[in-house]
């Protein structure tokens, strides 16, 4: 939308944003500046070696043992290249071997899926260099290959500070002070409003829900969302325009 010319056709000089959020009660926000939702690049690694019989691994390159290194390699991102002030999370969700079923084959290679997160543009480009370095080495030494995809997704989300701090005072008329939280931890989960607060400096809010019968969070198939929190935050997004956009 914005590459398509959003703000060229419907001008705006602020932009906000509301997400349910169960990990606050009802009648509850959440606003800071800075980061509030990480980066999230998609990462694919295939790590390709010599199949054979299991009984015989010595004739083969094993790109399960290759694919163990890696995974395990790979942690030392966070632990030992990025500032422990800082926030990084690499995570290998999906493990595909290219044949199953067989529990007497070492396959001929190794499919690897997952994730990396980040808050500052550096870290990122540290994490996606390093990520390559680490597979395509460990493979090497293992006499496999490693094939590096690394697919970068949303940016940031990142609250401007003057917005950050006006979405926090309206939800203080609407909600009373004490149920405005302000030092509201950043998540590692991501968000495409991320590419409207690079083109306007605005904020994103997370809108106190309550927890689930279930006590689910999000993306889960038992989560619950609580209606009753509709009117709250039509109410607050209501408020948001009259307080920026007082009438005359």
């Amino acid at each position: 939308m914005v590459r398509e010319g959003l703000f060229d056709r419907f001008p705006a000089t602020e932009v906000y944003a509301l997400h349910n959020w169960p990990g606050l009660p009802p009648g509850q926000m959440a606003v800071r500046a800075g980061p509030v939702m990480a980066a999230t690049d998609e990462v694919q690694i295939t790590l390709r070696g010599r199949g054979g019989h299991g009984a015989m691994p010595h004739y083969t390159v094993d790109p399960v043992v290759a694919a163990a290194q890696v995974i395990s390699a790979l942690q030392t991102i966070a632990s030992r290249n990025v500032s422990p002030l800082d926030s990084v999370v690499v995570s290998v969700c999906s493990m595909q071997t290219s044949q199953v079923g067989a529990f007497n084959v070492i396959p001929d290679h190794v499919r690897l899926v997952g994730t990396v997160r980040t808050f500052r543009p550096e870290t990122r480009d540290l994490a996606e260099a390093r990520l390559k370095e680490i597979s395509t080495k460990i493979a090497e030494a293992l006499g496999a290959t490693a094939e590096v995809t690394y697919t970068r997704g949303y940016p940031a989300t990142v609250n401007s500070a003057r917005e950050a701090q006006f979405a926090a005072s309206v939800g203080e008329r609407l909600f009373g002070k004490g149920n405005v939280i302000t030092e509201h931890e950043p998540t590692m989960g991501g968000e495409d409003f991320s590419y409207m607060l690079q083109a306007r400096p605005g904020a994103y809010v997370f809108l106190g829900q309550g927890g689930a019968p279930g006590g689910c969070f999000l993306h889960n198939s038992n989560y619950d969302f609580n209606d009753e929190v509709i009117p709250l935050g039509a109410g607050y997004l209501a408020a948001l325009v009259e307080d920026a956009l007082p009438i005359k």
